[in-house]
């Protein structure tokens, strides 16, 4: 159980990096066809408007802690931590996130993302 946690928390930070972010292969991989986020701003996107978006993004920098995972079945691990972002010399931004993960066909997707502003 540790160990799975463990690798889904590393396939939740390379998220963070740009050499994710700028591939749309990589997202792919690791996004799901059904994926739901709920930004901050309370609007929701899918798998396409992400593929989209990322790899157009301006680099930033984000720091994440106090990282839970909690197995919610044998193929799905929900994440729980708190994040600090910060892009083009701006404050960083901290939020609480949620992420759910799915183990489809042996790959780990992420199925689910929301953070909330603190």
């Amino acid at each position: 159980m540790k160990e799975v946690i463990q690798t889904v928390i590393q396939l939740e930070k390379s998220l963070f990096t740009d050499e994710v972010r700028k591939s749309t292969s990589a997202l792919n991989k690791l996004i799901a066809d059904n994926f739901i986020e709920v930004a901050s701003t309370g609007i929701r996107f899918g798998k396409v408007e992400v593929l989209n978006r990322l790899p157009t993004e301006a680099a930033f920098t984000v720091e994440s802690k106090d990282f839970e995972g909690r197995m919610l079945s044998d193929d799905n691990v929900m994440l729980l931590y708190q994040s600090s972002f910060k892009r083009d010399g701006s404050e960083f931004s901290d939020a609480l996130r949620c992420s759910i993960w799915q183990r489809n066909n042996g790959q780990w997707q992420m199925i689910y993302h929301q953070g909330t502003n603190i």
